[in-house]
C-alpha cells in the first residue's frame, strides 16, 4: 500500500491528544465507578469503537493507494512560428503606440499564456528572415522581439508569402516538428501585400499547417512619421496606412486558418491562444502506466458505519 500525503507531526498530536483525553475519561469514570462501588466496564468498548474509527479516518486522510489501473497518456507539442510584419507601416500609431509595438507586448503576452508551447520568430520584411528559431525558452524569445524595430528590415516594404514559405521551410524540415502541431500566426496590417502563391497554400493545407493572421490597425488607419515630416507619396502627398482586413481574411481561408483582429487592450490574445491550443496534430508522447488509485473512500465509509454505530448503540457504562 502506497500514502499519497506523508504522516505528519499533526497527525501524531491529534493521536496521541486523543488517546491521553480518552484515557482520562475512562480513568475518571473507573473513579467514580469506585466510589459508587459498581462496575464501569461499559467504557471499554465504546473505547475501541471510537479508537477504531478515528485510525480508519486517519487512514482514508492520509490517502492510501493500492490495486493498480492501466492508463494511456498522450501529449501533443505544439510548434508555432509568429511572422512579424516590420514594413514602415507598422509604425502607425492609430493602435496605441504603434502597430508595431503592440504586437510586441502582445507577443510576450501570448508566451506567458502558453508556456508549454515552443514559438520560433520569423521578421516578414523584403527580404525575410528567422530572427528566433523554434525555443521553448520564453525569456529568451522575449528578449528577441523586444529588440525588433522596423528599422533592421532593409528597405521600408514586406513581402509577407515570403515570410510564410521560410516559416513553412523551418517547420517541416526541422527534425524536432516532425510529430508536433505546427502553426503559423502572421502579425501585420495586410497593407500593399501581393497574393501568394497557391501551391505554397495548398502544401499549407495538405500538411495541416494553418496561417492564423491577425490584422493590427483600423480602417481608418494614420500617417506615418518620418523625423519631423511624414512619409509621402510622388505626388508630396501624406501617406494613410490602413488595415487591409480582406487581404488577411482571404489568407487565413485560404490554408484553412482564422483571421483575428488586435484589439487596443489585448483581449484577443486569450482567444488566439485558444486557437493554438485547440488544433489538432500528431502524438509527440504517447505512454501506458500502471497507477495505484486512491481508496480513501473505502475507510471513510467503514469510519462512517461505526460512528452511526456509535450514535445507534447505547451501552450502560455503570452497573448499578
Amino acid at each position: 500500500m502506497n500514502w499519497i500525503y506523508p504522516f505528519t507531526r499533526s497527525d501524531f498530536f491529534f493521536i496521541c491528544l486523543f488517546i491521553a483525553l480518552y484515557t482520562l475519561y475512562v480513568w475518571r469514570t473507573f473513579r467514580l465507578a469506585h466510589q459508587l462501588n459498581t462496575s464501569a466496564w461499559g467504557a471499554i468498548p465504546k473505547f475501541f469503537l471510537r479508537g477504531s474509527y478515528l485510525t480508519l479516518l486517519i487512514i482514508a486522510l492520509l490517502g492510501p493507494s493500492f490495486g493498480e489501473s492501466v492508463v494511456d497518456f498522450a501529449t501533443s507539442g505544439h510548434d508555432t512560428f509568429l511572422i512579424v510584419d516590420i514594413s514602415r507601416s507598422m509604425d502607425a500609431n492609430d493602435v496605441v503606440p504603434t502597430r508595431l509595438e503592440r504586437v510586441k507586448y502582445d507577443i510576450q503576452q501570448l508566451c506567458d499564456t502558453l508556456p508549454a508551447n515552443r514559438f520560433g520568430l520569423v521578421m516578414a520584411s523584403s527580404a525575410p528572415f528567422v530572427l528566433a528559431p523554434l525555443t521553448a525558452d520564453q525569456d529568451a524569445l522575449k528578449q528577441f522581439i523586444r529588440e525588433v524595430h522596423t528599422s533592421i528590415a532593409p528597405t521600408g516594404g514586406s513581402d509577407l508569402c515570403s515570410a510564410i514559405e521560410l516559416a513553412h521551410q523551418k517547420l517541416t524540415t526541422d527534425p524536432s516538428t516532425r510529430r508536433s502541431v505546427k502553426a503559423m500566426v502572421l502579425f501585420s496590417d495586410g497593407e500593399n501585400a501581393s497574393p501568394c502563391e497557391r501551391n505554397t497554400l495548398i502544401r499549407l493545407r495538405m500538411q495541416g499547417i494553418p496561417v492564423i493572421t491577425v490584422g493590427v490597425g483600423t480602417e481608418t488607419g494614420a500617417s506615418i512619421r518620418q523625423g519631423r515630416d511624414f512619409i509621402r507619396d510622388d505626388n508630396h502627398q501624406i501617406v494613410r496606412s490602413r488595415l487591409n482586413r480582406s487581404y488577411l481574411q482571404e489568407l487565413a481561408r485560404d490554408s484553412r486558418g482564422q483571421f483575428i483582429e488586435a484589439d487596443a487592450n489585448g483581449r484577443y490574445i486569450n482567444e488566439l491562444a485558444g486557437i493554438l491550443q485547440s488544433l489538432k496534430g500528431g502524438i509527440s508522447d504517447q505512454r501506458r502506466l500502471a497507477v495505484a488509485t486512491n481508496k480513501y473512500y473505502y475507510f471513510l465509509l467503514a469510519a462512517l458505519g461505526l460512528i452511526a454505530l456509535d450514535i445507534l448503540i447505547a451501552i450502560r457504562t455503570f452497573r448499578l
